[in-house]
């Protein structure tokens, strides 16, 4: 007898509160990783204008890019945290919920009471979360904090670039590290309240969080290794491991990781086997010690070549290689249309692309990938909720304690 299909498993996090006083990027990526997973995401922001973030561009069809990649999924709540009765209204939805995020300036959150020590006193079962950009002690305690800063405070600036100039990441690294680390504090802590009963404070901060990125260059320098050159696109012990031309103005990057493999390129892609064997370039020590002169063989056989001839050599070659892209060409990347990672997320311009989370639960429901919300889109539906009447809101309205 057949069986019948087991039913999909909800969301994880279905019938998780959160409350966020957030901005930028670090919480609120964090927060919309918890809103994908199933938890209900109420976002705290300020009436004149809301979170900074929305304004940093209109390049989402005249929405903020970064607004758009970090805010989906939630219930905005636009209000004064300085009047004391816009105060009042997110500290009535605090009790109520499972989990508090803020990554205010340093001690703005304590001056509210909003602090994570002090909401765990008062509500035992919160899961409350500080995040910072150095942490609540130490002589950087208050300094002000932007992911381009903390790279360059936490070393990846140093690693990141060519021989001659330091680069930033091109992405908010700082910021996403800290974000992560702030999503799986809050799954660690919540299960332990499981277990346990009890919520707790989860602190991040961003220069922690980007420091132990920094895993391998750091460590390295740690413990009698000389600090890792900047190489641009190549490997700093291994070659070939680099990015060449091809014949079409495109590039390919490829990564040889041991000496058969050298041999196979040799042979199967530069046409030349007794390079293979060649004592200056058998071994990798050897070709890191000639790397111009490695680059330029491999340069020079690839740039006769178009890249899908390029690519197709060297995967036939079982050498490790990709195609250089840039994000246009992410957008359409044919992997990701063939494991159908895109979705459209409702907004306030209308429906906007958007990737599926990364992590992948099969047998359960999709993420939820909600709307991005409009600025105080939801505050008369929060503030109904708390058991204010339609005159009181109203009232508020007028003095401009929300919006």
């Amino acid at each position: 007898m057949q069986s019948s299909p087991r039913p999909p498993q909800p969301l994880p996090l279905d019938g998780i509160t959160v409350v966020a006083v957030e901005q930028a990027v670090a919480a609120p990526f964090a927060t919309r990783q918890l809103a994908d997973l199933g938890a209900r995401v109420i976002k705290v922001e300020r009436p004149d204008g809301g979170d900074f973030a929305r304004g940093y561009d209109t390049a989402a069809a005249g929405l903020a890019s970064h607004f758009v990649w970090a805010n989906r999924g939630k219930e905005s709540l636009a209000v004064d945290l300085k009047d004391p009765r816009g105060l009042a209204v997110v500290r009535a939805l605090v009790a109520e919920a499972d989990v508090f995020v803020q990554n205010l300036a340093q001690g703005a959150a304590a001056r509210l009471g909003l602090d994570a020590e002090s909401l765990c006193a008062a509500h035992p079962r919160l899961v409350a979360v500080d995040i910072s950009g150095y942490g609540a002690g130490g002589p950087y305690a208050d300094k002000r904090a932007y992911d381009m800063l903390v790279q360059c405070e936490a070393g990846l600036v140093s690693v990141t670039g060519t021989p001659e100039q330091p680069v930033k990441a091109g992405i908010p690294a700082a910021d996403i590290a800290a974000a992560m680390y702030a999503f799986s504090g809050v799954l660690a802590a919540l299960l332990r309240r499981s277990t346990t009963g009890l919520g707790g404070v989860v602190e991040v901060s961003m220069l922690e969080a980007l420091a132990e990125w920094m895993g391998h260059p750091l460590h390295h320098a740690m413990h009698g290794g000389e600090p890792p050159a900047r190489t641009g696109l190549a490997h700093a012990v291994i070659a070939p491991y680099n990015a060449y031309g091809t014949a079409d103005g495109a590039r390919v990057l490829l990564s040889v990781q041991n000496d058969r493999e050298w041999r196979r390129l040799a042979e199967l892609v530069l046409e030349r086997p007794e390079l293979g064997t060649d004592p200056a370039y058998a071994t990798n020590a050897a070709r890191t010690a000639h790397r111009e002169a490695t680059d330029g063989l491999v340069g020079s056989a690839l740039g006769r070549l178009d890249v899908d001839t390029a690519l197709a050599r060297l995967e036939k070659a079982g050498i490790a290689c990709a195609r250089l892209r840039d994000v246009t060409e992410v957008a359409a990347h044919p992997q990701l249309a063939a494991r159908e990672r895109w979705r459209e997320v409702g907004s306030p311009v209308g429906p906007l692309r958007a990737l599926l989370p990364p992590v992948t639960l099969p047998g359960g429901v999709e993420p939820a990938m909600g709307a991005v919300p409009a600025l105080g889109e939801h505050t008369g539906a929060l503030l109904r909720a708390v058991g204010m009447s339609d005159a009181e809101i109203a009232a508020l309205r007028r003095d401009g304690v929300v919006a």
